[in-house]
Order: C-alpha cells, then structure tokens, then sequence
C-alpha cells in the first residue's frame, strides 16, 4: 500500500527541511508553479480530496468558490486546532513532517490567489507551534516562502497563531472571529468565508491533513490519489485509533478501508481478551456504533450510511466492562463546557443534558429521564448557527437508542449494569 503522508515520519530528521529535500520534498512546489491556478485546482477536484477535518467536503470544489477577482486580500487559513476529542492526527503530521504542510500551504496559496497563510494552531500544542515556527523560518531561509518563491513572481507570508484551546474553535468561523481577535463565536452564514472571510476578505479554510495530502496530489496527479481511496473519497486517510485495544495509534490507510479491519488487525484487536461493546467512529460528536455496525468501509458515504459519520476520523474503542452512561456522561460534561453560549438551545440544552445524565449516573434518575433527553437533542440539533449542539445531541441519541437497557437499569437499580472498568 503506497503511503501519502508518513511514509518518512521514522526518520526523526524529517522535520528538517534538508532531509525532507532529501526525500523529494518541495519538487511538487516547483510543478505546481509551473501550473495555472486553474490547472491545480482542476487536479484537486480529480483527486477526490475531500475535507479531513470533519465534514468531507469536496476540498476542490470549496477552491472554486473563491472570486478570482477581490477588492480585498485574499487569505488561506489552516485549521490546526483539532480539538475534537479521541482526535490526534494532525498532531503528528506537524511534529513529524512540518515541511508537508508548509508545501502544501504554498501550493495551495497560489492556487487561489492568496499572499497571506495563518495557522491557527490550538493553545496547547506548544511543541508543534514550536516545530512549526522553526519550519516556517527554514522555508524562508531557501525561499520556499516570502517574495517572489522561486523566481515566479508569487508572494506568500505564513503566520503560526495560537488559539487559547476554545474547542469551538475548531469551526471555521469561530476560528475566523478568534484569529482577528475577537471572541471565538462562529458567524452566520450565508456569507460564507470563501466570499467573506478573515478581515472581510475572501478565506479559505482547511484542515492540517487536508492541505498536507496536495503535494502527493500535484506531484503525481489527482487521478493517482484518486485511485488509493474509492469512488467518491480520494487517497489515504489518517486513522486515530484509541481506547481498549491492543495498539492504539496513527494508521494511514486507504479511504475506505474497514472499520473492523482497522480496530481487529491494524490496531491489533481488543486487550486483555475483552470483547468489543462499541465504536465511536469519528471523534466524539459521531453516533456510537455497536460491534455487529462496524463491518463496512470508514469512509464519509458509508459511515453516513450506516447511520454515523467518519468525522475526523477518530476511532474510540469501548470494551464490555465500561458503563455507557458514564461514557456519555463525560462525553456530555465536555460538550457543556466547551459550548460557546451564542445559541440558547445550546447553551440551555448542553447544560441540561450533562444535568439529566450526571443525574442518572450519580443513581438518582427518574422515570421519563430518556425521553427528556431525546425531547431535549431533537429541540438542540439543526437549531443553532453551529453544529455543536449537533455534537452534543448526536451521541446521546445513539447511546440511548443503542444501550437503553444499561440507562433503565441505572434508573431502577441507582447503580451501573456494567462497570468492571472504571473510566
């Protein structure tokens, strides 16, 4: 299986921009400002990137809606706040290959006519801000960035910004208003960023992973990164399998690849012999999955058919001998923190979710508890100007509906069906 991205993260030495040359790095710089804007992102769109951030959404396609002509600066942003929890991949890739990204970002600047890069990097990513603002300046130093890169007349300037670990930053407009230095809210939209975005000018957004994959894709065509995923999702995809198995970590895989393949061989099944109880598919606002759900393609069409999503693509693991309700009960104390308080349903209702299942895990539940919750998810998801209320409601949907046997016997016993581990 061809890797796309980690190929030489073994190499410590990786993260300097001497050895990734060594490896052919920034060559596909030098194609791509050989290329039109509008060939490069014609490549993209061939390549079936689709957003690794969460949503999936056609990376090219999102290019296109930028204004060829502006007023105003036009601006690429990289969303490195990755705060979605059992979510790490991104992570690596700064720490490991830094100058991936930064290749990216150039190639990606020029494609739709932006001078000017930040990466909002999350508050507590000290050490990849770090080795970010090292790479930056060892890109300057060969004039990979700055005036006039490589002698194509092209200017770009790229910024490390450091978020102060708001989780609703993680959305872009949220993102937008923090890096101007406003509080981290999200936007309205329409207008979208790609028109209106960092300082009123036309933005596009994009995911650390997202913007690492282009290289591959312009040094070896869209179609060929095509090939590696399936039909309608592109190339590899960086896998973040945590929680009870046997090797948790980063996996690269192709598109596609499944889900019970990834926990059972890839990750080297289940510890001490437990067995599988459930999956969180993608971070922890995807519905939770049941062991006989998870053999299908990890994919954005067939997790979404299957009744959740691919996410970010963080896998947690749950094994039998772990408690449902207190699972959501953590799950629900995050969400209700990290809630922006914008929206009233979802500053009332992340708050009353955490109380009603606090509620049910401390063993004072009452009857019609599971049908406020539900009540409560249905009058927060798809009212809001974000999806946070969506992450917060989704789990709870899927876990009540999945496990309500484990929530009516906390009711009526006042204690845990299953709790060997304690979490």
């Amino acid at each position: 299986m061809e890797l796309v991205l980690t190929k030489y993260f073994d190499d410590e030495n990786y993260r300097h921009i001497d050895t990734y040359m060594k490896y052919g790095g920034y060559s596909a710089l030098k194609k791509a400002l050989s290329m039109s804007p509008d060939e490069i992102i014609e490549e993209v769109k061939k390549s079936n990137l689709r957003g690794r951030g969460g949503a999936g959404f056609p990376t090219g396609v999102k290019w296109s809606f930028v204004p060829k002509e502006s007023e105003k600066p036009k601006y690429l942003v990289i969303n490195a706040d990755e705060g979605e929890p059992g979510t790490f991949k991104d992570r690596l890739i700064m720490e490991r290959g830094p100058h991936l990204l930064i290749e990216g970002i150039v190639i990606s600047a020029y494609a739709i006519g932006a001078h000017t890069s930040y990466i909002y990097i999350r508050g507590e990513f000290v050490k990849p801000a770090r080795i970010l603002e090292e790479a930056i300046g060892e890109a300057y130093e060969k004039g990979f960035l700055g005036k006039n890169i490589l002698g194509s007349g092209f200017d770009l300037d790229v910024y490390v910004h450091r978020g102060a670990g708001a989780y609703i930053c993680g959305e872009e407009t949220a993102l937008i208003e923090s890096l101007e230095g406003k509080k981290g809210q999200p936007r309205l939209k329409p207008p979208f960023p790609a028109q209106v975005g960092v300082f009123g000018g036309p933005t596009i957004v994009n995911n650390v992973e997202t913007i690492a994959d282009i290289p591959y894709i312009i040094e070896h065509g869209g179609e060929k990164f095509a090939s590696l995923g399936t039909e309608k999702n592109g190339g590899t995809r960086l896998f973040g399998v945590s929680g009870y198995v046997n090797k948790p970590g980063i996996y690269e895989l192709p598109m596609g690849t499944n889900l019970k393949e990834i926990i059972f061989e890839h990750a080297g099944g289940m510890k001490d012999g437990r067995k599988l109880k459930a999956v969180i598919p993608g971070g922890s606002s995807t519905p939770v999955m049941t062991p006989d759900e998870i053999d299908v393609p990890a994919d954005f069409d067939s997790l979404m058919k299957a009744g959740s999503m691919a996410g970010s693509g963080g896998i947690i693991v749950i094994p039998e001998g772990v408690c449902m309700v207190r699972v959501l009960e953590i799950l629900e104390n995050f969400y209700a923190h990290e809630s922006c308080g914008q929206c009233t349903p979802c500053r009332e209702g992340t708050e009353w979710l955490r109380k009603v299942v606090s509620r049910i895990e401390a063993g004072k539940g009452k009857e019609g508890d599971l049908e406020l919750i539900l009540e409560m998810c249905e009058n927060m998801m798809g009212k809001t100007i974000c999806p946070l209320a969506d992450a917060a409601g989704m789990p709870a949907v899927s876990f009540v509906n999945k496990f309500r046997h484990e929530f009516e016997y906390h009711i009526r016993e006042g204690k845990c069906l299953d709790a060997e581990i304690k979490i």
